[in-house]
């Protein structure tokens, strides 16, 4: 299995524009002095990723006051991420990837394993982007179901260790 390039804390997060669930285009230097969690789910409307996107949407008001802003990026297109946040009320930009390029670039795409055989996916990650754009954390193959909770507490830890 080829291992695929991983982010680490401390490393410039890849640029990137890319069209949103409007049509418009985003890129990372839109956040450019803010905090942005990006993070990289399979499928739009699949019970995981519609459980990750409804607790980043949950919890959207905890992060946004703590200055922290928050971008979904999936291979799927437009309309069906339109669809996607009509579904679920989702509050933040869903981007399109179709290419994959992004993903890759943040290694949240490559060989992984599913249901033991070894496959080419995406690799459901989260990173915190800083204002200056370097990576904060860097969460690969976690888990669809309370993993917002986690990288939030994490986050907690993180800032009590920057303020110490």
């Amino acid at each position: 299995m080829t291992e695929t390039k991983k982010l680490q804390p401390g490393d410039t997060a890849p640029a990137f524009t890319l069209t949103d669930d409007h049509g418009d285009e985003v890129s990372l230097s839109d956040f450019a002095g803010r905090r942005v969690i990006v993070y990289f789910y399979p499928r739009a409307n699949t019970p995981g990723c519609t459980k990750e996107a409804c607790d980043f949407r949950d919890s959207l008001t905890q992060l946004n006051d703590a200055g922290i802003d928050v971008v979904g990026v999936s291979p799927d297109k437009q309309d069906k991420l339109a669809a996607f946040r009509e579904d679920h009320g989702l509050t933040f930009p869903l981007l399109s990837d179709p290419d994959k390029e992004v993903m890759t670039a943040y290694g949240a795409f490559g060989e992984k394993k599913n249901y033991g055989k070894v496959v080419q996916g995406v690799i459901r990650s989260t990173f915190l982007v800083e204002p200056d754009g370097t990576i904060g954390a860097a969460k690969y193959n976690v888990k669809a179901t309370g993993h917002v909770a986690r990288f939030i507490r994490d986050l907690d830890g993180l800032d009590a260790a920057d303020n110490s």
